[in-house]
């Protein structure tokens, strides 16, 4: 048995028609990373989100982001115990393994900003007291598009913490067609776990051990100075430590031993849809044109 071909077939019953996304969101996971789907409503972003959490054998809760919704609605919050006469800590729903945060964006900017530390750290501190999350620990937050009503716009510094962004797109009329027949709901219900936690976290490992080249490290660095060079907001230090992860996931779905730059360019968009913007391009510009852009302006190694 092979958990993560399951772990692909399993995704791909329920999310139908869209083996790069699915490829490109377990990719994302395995190199530990937290991951963004943004799409217009109705598409199935918040099912691809609960059918990851659920064919990884993950423990995962659901925060529906409004923009009332409070930090502490996040973090957890101290409560006065009048029997002990002290404060007591309780966690929030970031305790968990998967957090799937649905429409971050229509949070207020103060609401969002409770995810930073333990996006970076997997780590809360609240009233000075720092709480360590679980391992492992996602982020697997969705949003609509910047021009709908009622959306606050996701910082740089908060946005360059989500190794990946995706948009699933309207399904294929093939694929639209078997949805029509099925029930998603029942779908999902029935997806059997591919992983265990532990599994998973063994994975993991197993995706950072995928042997990355010098070659592959000058063509990822040429990568990140031509981002820097040519837009306005170049690929962060993170950001290039990401795509190296990422390609080292997307290897091991390959069943490959080392990372090859097709894997590079095969994760490339998802990981700088939602960083790069050029120079002259209105914001929320699409994110594959300028990985188009990168790709064409830098040399393959040999």
């Amino acid at each position: 048995m092979n958990p993560l071909a399951d772990a692909v077939a399993a995704v791909e019953h329920v999310v139908l028609g869209k083996p790069l996304q699915v490829r490109t969101c377990l990719a994302c996971l395995l190199a530990r990373g937290h991951l963004l789907i943004e799409d217009v409503p109705g598409v199935g972003k918040t099912t691809l989100a609960r059918t990851l959490a659920r064919t990884l054998g993950l423990e995962w809760r659901r925060v529906q982001f409004t923009s009332d919704l409070l930090p502490a609605d996040v973090l957890g919050v101290s409560v006065f115990d009048r029997a002990t006469q002290r404060f007591e800590f309780r966690p929030g729903p970031v305790f968990t393994q998967l957090l799937l945060a649905d429409e971050i964006n229509r949070a207020s900017p103060k609401a969002q900003s409770a995810l930073l530390e333990a996006m970076e750290e997997r780590q809360v501190s609240v009233d000075g007291v720092t709480h360590p999350l679980p391992e492992p620990f996602f982020v697997i937050a969705t949003q609509n598009p910047h021009e709908q009503l009622g959306t606050f716009g996701l910082p740089e510094s908060q946005l360059d913490r989500f190794l990946m962004r995706v948009s699933l797109g309207y399904p294929d009329p093939e694929s639209e067609r078997r949805l029509l027949l099925s029930e998603r709901h029942e779908l999902l219900e029935a997806t059997a776990p591919a992983f265990t936690p532990a599994a998973l976290l063994a994975a993991q490992r197993a995706a950072r051990a995928v042997y990355v080249g010098a070659a592959l490290l000058d063509y990822v660095q040429a990568l990140v100075a031509q981002s820097r060079a040519q837009f306005r907001l170049g690929l962060s230090p993170r950001a290039a430590q990401g795509l190296v992860r990422a390609a080292q996931g997307w290897a091991l779905l390959a069943g490959e031993r080392a990372v090859l730059p097709e894997h590079v360019q095969a994760v490339l968009p998802a990981v700088v849809a939602h960083r790069l913007e050029a120079r002259d391009a209105a914001p929320g510009a699409d994110g594959d044109r300028p990985a188009q852009q990168l790709l064409a302006a830098v040399a393959v190694p040999v």
